[in-house]
Formats: C-alpha cells, sequence, structure tokens
C-alpha cells in the first residue's frame, strides 16, 4: 500500500518571520474529503473529528535567515521536506 502526504505551507507573502509547513497522512480514504476551501463550513466540521482521529502530522520550518540565504521558494520547499522527515511520517510520496 502507498502511502502519501500531504503538504502545505504558510507565509510566503509574510515580510518577517519564517515559513511553515505542515505535512499530514490519513490512515484512510475518508468519504466526503476534498479540498477544504470547496467545503462548506458544516462539511469541514462534520469531518474534523473524523480526520484529527485517523491522520498523523508533523510541522516544519525554515527561519527568516534560511529565507533571506536561499530565496523564499527554496526556505518553502526547505520547510515541507522537514515536516515529511519528522519521525512521526512515513509517505512514500507527498502531493504539495
Amino acid at each position: 500500500m502507498k502511502i502519501s502526504a500531504g503538504v502545505d505551507e504558510v507565509g510566503r507573502g509574510s515580510l518577517a518571520g519564517p515559513v511553515i509547513a505542515s505535512s499530514v497522512i490519513l490512515d484512510y480514504e475518508i468519504f466526503g474529503l476534498d479540498d477544504s476551501k470547496k467545503l462548506s463550513k458544516t462539511k469541514r466540521e462534520a469531518l474534523y473529528e473524523i480526520i484529527t482521529k485517523n491522520c498523523t502530522f508533523a510541522i516544519g520550518s525554515a527561519s527568516n535567515e534560511e529565507i533571506d540565504s536561499m530565496n523564499i521558494h527554496n526556505a518553502s520547499l526547505l520547510a515541507m521536506k522537514r515536516s515529511v522527515e519528522k519521525p512521526q511520517q512515513t509517505a512514500i510520496f507527498c502531493i504539495c
């Protein structure tokens, strides 16, 4: 069975501070789960408990010094890489 992680970042548009990424692995496919921006508030709330009980997640970051030295794009990728390299993550491939 292939295990995939969903990865996303926040902070690319900020003027100061780090870029943060999180990766999530769900134990099984959850019926009705789609892009959170397309789900209604009611549907998101209904899926919340199912998701939080059946997922593993990790956070990674890149500092503002790293952003300055390598650019925001590469720092975002570094933050994503750090999130999926956490010990609790076991993904074979990532969906970014």
